[in-house]
């Protein structure tokens, strides 16, 4: 195995979801485990929250079609959530993989239809189609607008070929400090479905909160929430609050690969971007940016050896960096933590994104399937 290798801590996955649990009350629980569990291993994250037994989730939620099919090959039970809407070439997996799609316009109802139709006589095909209607209240990116949702729906709960099993939202600021425009989307959200409960119309699950409203908008959690990278261990910015505690799941080790003595002068790496100011010592690291540890973290990175902070050095490569150790007692062999803890020290996936201008997220999602993952309990 590569000396680069990511930890995956389930005892800290699983804290984090009994925190969910415990903050949200009553609430049902959809845990989004699209891009492969924001990198951190799709099979192994779903089977540990399985492992929770009556505290697992009621749900579960991914991206895109092939990430729902996946889930199924790997035995998960609960209904399962597809995010984006389907292409028409995979209406049939919906039915194939008793799959639940998001739906907003006709077009959706219509191939849906379609695909049903291919399929009788050929798979098990339940009396009615269950989906999940999206609501836009602002985000402006999927979803059918609040302002046109209730006649939508209306005429959905009266097809008997369909079953609205849930409707849902969106928050576009629901992380920030100023809740002004969440509170609209809510407001919006609110007065669909007191409008839908006015005309009896069954709408199933209502569902809005992501991992920021979970931490700080608790009038948003409505019949079910939907963790996202709260499961993981972040928050999901630094304005929300830490109304409960998150321990981040993955850790990013490595080892000294190589030590090199340079003189003053004397510089590192490509295009030459740091020059040694005094003689010191240079370690290599077999990890780049084909792993995800990405170009721009050039000259601005640390890691932890032996407890102690080290700065890297040097333009990031596609498979190694360098850290300057200055004349401090390190060996061929000894452990860099990149991402992680070691006593009082932490470098988490926060330090990255303040440097790379950018959110946890997309810092554990880019980790590549290079790196192995070693799953600790």
């Amino acid at each position: 195995m590569r000396p680069t290798y990511a930890v995956i801590n389930l005892s800290n996955l699983k804290k984090n979801f009994i925190n969910i649990r415990k903050k949200i009350g009553q609430a049902k629980v959809m845990a989004v485990v699209k891009a492969n569990a924001y990198g951190h291993g799709v099979k192994e994250v779903v089977n540990s929250l399985n492992s929770l037994g009556k505290n697992r989730p009621e749900y579960f939620a991914v991206a895109i079609c092939d990430e729902a099919v996946e889930l199924r090959k790997l035995n998960v039970k609960q209904p399962i959530l597809v995010f984006e809407p389907f292409e028409k070439n995979e209406a049939d997996s919906v039915f194939r993989y008793k799959i639940i799609p998001t739906v907003f316009e006709d077009f959706h109802l219509k191939e849906l239809l379609n695909a049903k139709r291919r399929l009788i006589g050929k798979v098990h095909l339940d009396e009615r189609i269950k989906v999940h209607v999206k609501v836009d209240t602002g985000m402006n990116r999927l979803g059918i607008r609040y302002d046109k949702a209730f006649d939508f729906i209306e005429k959905l709960s009266k097809n008997n070929k369909f079953l609205i099993d849930g409707v849902y939202t969106h928050f576009a600021t629901s992380d920030e400090t100023d809740k002004t425009f969440a509170n609209l989307q809510l407001k919006r959200f609110n007065e669909l479905l007191n409008d839908l409960k006015k005309k009896n119309i069954n709408y199933g699950l209502a569902h809005s909160a992501n991992s920021g409203a979970i931490i700080d908008m608790p009038d948003s959690y409505f019949d079910m929430v939907r963790p996202g990278i709260s499961l993981y261990g972040y928050y999901p910015s630094e304005d929300t609050s830490e109304s409960f505690p998150l321990y981040p799941v993955m850790s990013l080790i490595s080892r000294v690969a190589s030590i090199k003595e340079i003189f003053p002068i004397e510089t590192v790496s490509y295009g030459r971007l740091f020059t040694a100011s005094q003689k010191t010592k240079i370690i290599s690291v077999p990890i780049g940016y084909a792993d995800g540890f990405v170009r721009n973290l050039t000259n601005k990175a640390q890691a932890i050896i032996n407890g102690k902070i080290y700065n890297l050095v040097g333009r990031v490569t596609m498979d190694r960096i360098m850290f300057e150790i200055n004349n401090h007692e390190v060996k061929i062999g000894d452990k860099v933590i990149l991402l992680g803890k070691e006593k009082d020290l932490e470098i988490n996936a926060w330090d990255w994104s303040k440097i790379l201008n950018t959110i946890p997220y997309e810092i554990t999602c880019n980790i590549s399937k290079r790196v192995p993952r070693i799953y600790k309990n």
